[in-house]
């Protein structure tokens, strides 16, 4: 795992009335703080890619659909300089990907439909 990435598995609670799973909260481990929260999509097989910022980090998550996230350590002076991470996550396998600044990181929808990804960057 790149040095600083953070992965929270989603459990999701179901009833007769639905589904429901939580994202992020302030109580979290992996929280770091709010900066705004917005939701890109993609459709079948587009690429997102390459991003970095400089200074927020980034707490992705798959909201509909399939997404392959792929993650590249570019900080020279980190311990995992040059290492690569891919994710698979969506529908069937609901988790939050943190991302520190500074992680080059995009994705790709692997999936038959538009996706939906829910960031939440601290910035």
């Amino acid at each position: 795992m790149i040095d600083g990435v953070k992965i929270k598995h989603l459990k999701v609670n179901c009833d007769e009335r639905g589904n429901l799973f939580e994202i992020l909260r302030s109580d979290d481990d992996i929280f770091l703080k709010f900066g705004q929260a917005y939701v890109t999509t993609s459709y079948p097989g587009v690429v997102k890619a390459w991003h970095m910022h400089k200074r927020q980090s980034d707490h992705m998550c798959v909201i509909t659909g399939r997404v392959k996230f792929v993650l590249y350590d570019a900080r020279e002076d980190s311990p995992t300089y040059g290492e690569i991470n891919e994710f698979f996550f969506g529908d069937q396998n609901r988790m939050l990907v943190q991302i520190p600044p500074s992680v080059y990181h995009g994705f790709k929808n692997i999936g038959i439909d538009e996706c939906h990804v829910l960031n939440l960057p601290t910035e």
